[in-house]
């Protein structure tokens, strides 16, 4: 499955890598011997419970999309992302069906969150759950077309569901895709380039993809050239504000341009 460099988040990312801690009023003293109540444990998985009416069918919508759009790219024929290029390798070499190793490599790429002390939101488990699920009802569905032109409409096609994906399931604001959140605790970790991990990993995952008998091709570029644009373009549309940004826009809307 492919990832997307950092984002507002909105993905792959980018997307917080846990719910943050919630802070004082500003301005507020602490008061000494003062116990500081932890977030219960909805809101720690959540992140925060606002519009969860919108969020969380705007969460499935968006990652059952991404599965789809995946099995698009596959059945155009000219080349997948890196890591489906992986997961395609892995079914040629293994068996079992790409979605199963889509949703297989999720999960155990989610155990390296583990030992970086990142802690996954509803998000990150939907995703492992449902992408791989719904590529491989994709693939059940659609064949693959014969004719170069419909097989370039139809990678053209997946590219940009893609990239509506990605907003939609990013700006739900329900955590990262295990990926993007190896990438962002590696860097958090680490200190280093957010860019440089994310390159490093994708050549990584192509270059054993290649070498499994994964399809790389033009689709593979187009795909690296057009994603990050297609995301950064959707997610402005689909992104839920959070209570307080809400709440600003309610007052402002109150008082009016002449206030």
């Amino acid at each position: 499955m492919a990832t997307t460099s950092a984002l507002p988040s909105p993905s792959p990312s980018e997307c917080p890598s846990g719910p943050a801690s919630p802070s004082p009023a500003a301005g507020a003293a602490p008061v000494a011997g003062a116990t500081v109540a932890r977030p219960g444990p909805l809101l720690r998985v959540l992140g925060d419970t606002h519009a969860l009416g919108r969020r969380l069918p705007q969460l499935v919508v968006g990652l059952a999309l991404y599965g789809g759009s995946m099995g698009l790219m596959l059945r155009s024929g000219l080349g997948l992302d890196p890591w489906d290029v992986f997961h395609q390798g892995l079914q040629g070499s293994f068996g079992l069906s790409v979605g199963a190793w889509v949703t297989i490599c999720g999960a155990l790429v989610l155990l390296l969150w583990i030992p970086l002390r990142q802690l996954p939101g509803v998000g990150t488990v939907a995703n492992v759950l449902l992408i791989g699920a719904a590529m491989d009802l994709t693939l059940r569905f659609v064949g693959t077309p014969g004719a170069l032109p419909v097989r370039i409409a139809l990678m053209v096609t997946a590219i940009v569901l893609n990239g509506v994906a990605t907003g939609l399931y990013i700006g739900a604001r329900l955590g990262p895709g295990p990926r993007d959140g190896l990438m962002t605790g590696l860097h958090r970790r680490t200190g280093g380039s957010l860019r440089l991990i994310r390159t490093g990993i994708e050549l990584v995952v192509l270059a054993v993809g290649v070498l499994l008998g994964g399809t790389a091709g033009v689709g593979t570029v187009a795909y690296a050239l057009a994603i990050g644009p297609l995301a950064q373009f959707f997610l402005p549309w689909f992104t839920v504000p959070t209570a307080e940004q809400a709440g600003r826009a309610g007052k402002a809307g109150k008082r009016g341009p002449g206030a």
